[in-house]
């Protein structure tokens, strides 16, 4: 698959499953910070764990290779490049990533644009300063804040209602509650089309809106704050990268006001997150051997009528191995003049080494050949093809006579 097209894929399950943990085990407690501090996280690994790469120290694979020595034949490989055919359609990957770019491209010039009408509006507004925040004044204005700007459509320090907005928009400031709006529009950036991304911003920022509600409501009123909620419902909604008073629904944060605190015991939940993501981990990011490894040493059963026409035995290694004709550099001809990369391959982005195990019999022939390890896409089948219909070899000789010995043979296809 497309590097790009398996990264967007990971990363898109990973925002599913720790999205998913979070609805349902964590929304309704009161642990705000916490609360942020995991929907951060989630959207920090959903980035992460696909870029990852972690191999195991051991394997059977390197146990096997320092007991049993076996005969590995150089890597092929074969790109598209190697080929004298051209397809004159574009590939499903290239037609996605092409999708995928005009998206990013729209994402990121919205982005921009909205980052620019902000200080636009700054620079045209009238300001006024308190408590080391730029209150910006403008009749178009609904309170919100941006960094340490704080946007209203009008400003009297006298009003009461007035300055429980302040409080409530310097403590965005304080919290830097802007910054995770812009991680997210990053966010936004790269995975644009994922759906559930429109439930994790809702989700950040109602956790941004309850943080806040509890500090103001620790120095004042709560029914005299629901009140001031009350009054402001019918505000529209701000910008996407302002933290709004009121783009939430005033219902979910009155209630969430009044709700009684979550007692510590339910904070264990969030230990559970930590073996979910473990998992995330290990199964995109742990890969016990990558493609350029050798592959683990299975048994390939071997056609008994085969083993009595050329011998009996099979040696892995021997004094002097088999040698194809013109040596690998004929090999490596033949290969290249023979290898086709598969149509379906091709179109479904498909890349990757795939491993063929032979036996060279003591007359030279090629019999018995297998996968040892596929790719698919058709390139098994294409690579089995090739080695059934090579010439014969010089046969490998143990003791001066000619036997029969096992190949392996890597044969990487690579889409250019």
């Amino acid at each position: 698959m497309n590097p790009v097209l398996n990264y967007l894929w990971e990363g898109s399950i990973c925002l599913v499953v720790l999205y998913g943990f979070y609805h349902i085990f964590l929304t309704k407690h009161t642990f705000f910070g916490w609360n942020r501090a995991y929907l951060l996280a989630s959207l920090g690994l959903a980035l992460i764990i696909p870029l990852l790469s972690f191999e195991g120290g051991f394997s059977m694979e390197s146990n096997l290779l320092s007991t049993n020595p076996i005969y590995f034949l150089p890597e092929f490989e074969f790109s598209t490049n190697a080929e004298s055919q051209t397809s004159p359609l574009l590939s499903l990957p290239q037609i996605l990533m092409g999708i995928y770019g005009v998206g990013f491209l729209t994402v990121f010039v919205r982005f921009s644009i909205g980052l620019f009408q902000i200080f636009r509006r700054i620079q045209a507004s009238e300001k006024h300063y308190q408590d080391g925040y730029t209150i910006v004044i403008n009749p178009s204005f609904q309170p919100s804040s941006f960094f340490h700007y704080v946007f209203l459509p009008q400003y009297n320090p006298g009003d009461h209602d007035h300055q429980l907005i302040l409080a409530h928009e310097f403590l965005h400031g304080s919290h830097y509650h802007t910054l995770d709006l812009m991680f997210f529009q990053l966010m936004k950036m790269v995975f644009w089309f994922h759906p559930v991304l429109k439930f994790v911003e809702s989700s950040l920022c109602e956790v941004h809106e309850y943080q806040v509600d509890d500090e103001v409501t620790k120095s004042h009123a709560k029914d005299e704050y629901a009140y001031l909620l009350l009054k402001l419902v019918i505000a529209e909604r701000g910008k996407q990268l302002m933290n709004n008073f009121n783009q939430f629904q005033t219902k979910k944060r009155i209630l969430m006001m009044k709700k009684n605190k979550s007692n510590l015991l339910q904070k264990t939940r969030f230990m559970f997150a930590i073996p979910l993501m473990a998992l995330l981990v290990i199964a995109f990011s742990c890969e016990e051997s990558k493609e350029e490894a050798l592959p683990l040493m299975i048994d390939i059963p071997i056609d008994e009528t085969v083993l009595e026409s050329v011998g009996g035995e099979i040696f892995d290694v021997v004094e002097v191995p088999p040698n194809p004709p013109g040596g690998m550099e004929g090999w490596s001809k033949y290969l290249g003049e023979n290898l086709k990369y598969p149509t379906e391959a091709r179109n479904m982005g498909i890349e990757g080494t795939v491993y063929v195990v032979f036996v060279i019999n003591s007359d030279g022939s090629i019999t018995n050949p297998e996968i040892l390890r596929g790719i698919g896409g058709g390139c098994d089948e294409e690579a089995l093809r090739v080695v059934k219909n090579s010439p014969n070899w010089d046969a490998g000789t143990q003791r001066a006579r000619k036997v029969n010995v096992r190949m392996r043979l890597p044969i990487r296809f690579k889409l250019s």
